[in-house]
């Protein structure tokens, strides 16, 4: 779990990827990429700027991810050395990327057995009935469903991608706060039942705008007033307005 503090004052936890390997895999799978042949500079580079975005919304770093990362750049180092000439030292020499690849795999068959295993426990529970749990003070835990937040940073990434200057993070004080973005998420939900991820950030040109967008949506889903889905695998993003959404702004 991850905390990710707002000008407003609160905090949001959120599930972020399980580790670096979790990121790899989402990367492979969003690329549609073969896991016996991993373009390594495609996603090293991939898995930088997720990392990069990662550190610019205040999401903890694990010293994984960063392990990963200098794994990435040394089997991206080796395999831009030149090819051996001679088809025995070919043969000899085992491909960088091999360990990795196991590791992915093995990571991979444990991932699914957990979810195999998930999908028991929640038959279970519709089978067997338990007491009623009374209600306790509110979660500060984001609850996205069948949306992870690794889909919600491509999406993130796709829109700073379409920034005319997306290197750049300029804050300016008092020029634009979580709470106003709250405020206008929620205005266009009374507007409209549904919209498209990409909508909230239409006319939005800095990357600082972007962010503070993304924290002022994760915090109307933190509260119970939006849902995420996602009709499509990998397909757009629409969000939707639960029964909880509330008709005057958060307070």
């Amino acid at each position: 779990m991850t905390d990710l503090e707002t000008d407003s004052g609160i905090g949001v936890k959120v599930d972020a990827f399980e580790g670096s390997l979790e990121l790899l895999l989402h990367l492979i799978k969003e690329n549609k990429i073969d896991i016996y042949d991993i373009p390594i500079a495609v996603i090293t580079k991939q898995y930088l700027d997720t990392i990069d975005l990662m550190t610019s919304l205040k999401l903890s770093i694990a010293g994984d991810f960063l392990v990963m990362a200098a794994t990435l750049i040394h089997i991206k180092s080796k395999m831009l050395l030149p090819v051996h000439e001679t088809e025995e030292e070919e043969t000899e020499e085992e491909d960088p990327r091999q360990e990795l690849v196991t590791r992915l795999l093995e990571y991979k068959k444990f991932k699914e057995a957990a979810g195999t295993l998930e999908s028991y426990e929640t038959l279970w529970r519709q089978i067997f009935s338990r007491e009623a749990i009374h209600a306790s003070e509110p979660s500060y835990e984001i609850s996205l469903g069948d949306v992870a937040i690794s889909d919600l940073l491509s999406a993130l990434q796709k829109v700073i991608a379409r920034l005319p200057n997306k290197n750049v993070l300029t804050i300016e004080a008092d020029e634009l706060s979580v709470r106003d973005r709250i405020d206008f998420i929620l205005s266009m939900l009374e507007k409209e039942s549904s919209l498209l991820f990409d909508q909230l950030f239409a006319g939005l040109e800095s990357r600082y705008h972007v962010v503070i967008t993304f924290l002022a949506l994760l915090e109307v889903i933190r509260l119970g007033l939006m849902k995420v889905l996602q009709v499509e695998h990998y397909g757009a993003l629409r969000l939707i307005g639960t029964e909880n959404l509330l008709k005057e702004p958060v307070a």
